[in-house]
């Protein structure tokens, strides 16, 4: 059992793309959402498909806002996403700035909210990643690639007071 899972995973992870088309794909997308002026990119997540937004971090070394296009879905008040960088080995940036700042800012397609970030843990991280299996059948296959635990992030709406 890999750590990344609540169950056994497959023995074999499905195909990807070499890393290149899969970078390449995340900025393509970028340019395309700010080309549109964000008419293109972003999605409602429906039952059977997860939705996509932006997420805006701090950086941790510069202080300057990163975006980045992010899968989700809706958990009550909160969005879930993965911290899986491509499924690529590295922890992706976003979510080591998310780490050292937990404000963000997060673009749905119909409003712009401030969020704070955490990773879910425990039963809470089995229930998410098991909901994610929904939206992605190779998930656990998948993360076997990566060496470390998959984060589950919870971004949490910031209550104005």
């Amino acid at each position: 059992m890999s750590i990344n899972d609540v169950s056994p995973a497959p023995e074999t992870s499905p195909w990807l793309p070499p890393r290149w088309v899969v970078r390449t794909a995340w900025r393509i997308h970028r340019w395309l959402y700010r080309a549109t002026g964000g008419r293109f990119g972003l999605r409602q997540p429906s039952p059977d498909r997860y939705g996509l937004a932006q997420l805006t971090v701090t950086g941790r070394r510069s202080g300057e806002d990163r975006s980045v296009m992010i899968g989700y879905y809706r958990d009550g008040d909160d969005i879930v996403t993965m911290a899986m960088n491509g499924w690529g080995e590295p922890e992706p940036a976003w979510w080591l700035n998310l780490q050292a700042e937990p404000l963000a800012s997060l673009t749905l397609p119909d409003v712009t909210v401030g969020v704070t970030g955490r990773a879910a843990t425990g039963d809470e991280r089995a229930r998410l990643w098991d909901r994610w299996r929904h939206f992605d059948t190779g998930l656990d296959g998948y993360a076997t690639r990566r060496p470390n635990e998959t984060a589950v992030v919870v971004l949490s709406p910031v209550i104005e007071v």
